[in-house]
């Protein structure tokens, strides 16, 4: 039977790979981006997935995962524009925002429960606990959503 036996060198590159792995998980719960629970309002139930990207240096989103088996393939019937009458799940419903210190502002909303469209910013509350603020106008006259991140 043949013992290894670690040099000094590759001592370092372990500990160098557990370093960056532990950083880049650390990370990665340190931002707004990724997959998050939306739950409805009424039930506090989780009602769909949804996955925040960036591209061009904004944020947007879409929903990615409706849990109702049953609700697969809704249209968004109450949407007006472009998004009258397509899919819910693949739907984009963020766009445009833009990092402001700790929040990301100056985009829309869109909820497809009722088709409304709204301003709103999002603020990363804790790793894995997001604040959304929707609201017309000015954020005072508006309502608050957490969403919990996805696993």
């Amino acid at each position: 039977m043949q013992h290894y036996k670690m040099t000094p060198l590759s001592m370092k590159k372990t500990l160098f790979t557990f370093i960056f792995v532990a950083f880049s998980i650390t990370l990665s719960a340190q931002t707004i981006f990724g997959k998050w629970n939306s739950k409805n309002e009424d039930t506090g139930e989780i009602d769909s997935v949804i996955e925040i990207y960036k591209e061009n240096s904004k944020a947007y989103a879409r929903v990615v995962k409706v849990m109702d088996p049953k609700r697969q393939d809704v249209i968004c019937e109450l949407c007006e524009g472009s998004n009258k009458g397509q899919k819910i799940l693949g739907m984009n419903i963020l766009d445009g925002l833009e990092k402001d210190g700790k929040e990301w502002s100056g985009g829309t909303i869109l909820d497809p429960r009722n088709g409304n469209v709204y301003k709103y910013y999002i603020l990363l509350e804790k790793p894995n606990k997001l604040k959304i603020r929707g609201y017309i106008g000015i954020s005072l006259f508006g309502k608050t959503a957490y969403w919990e991140r996805a696993e």
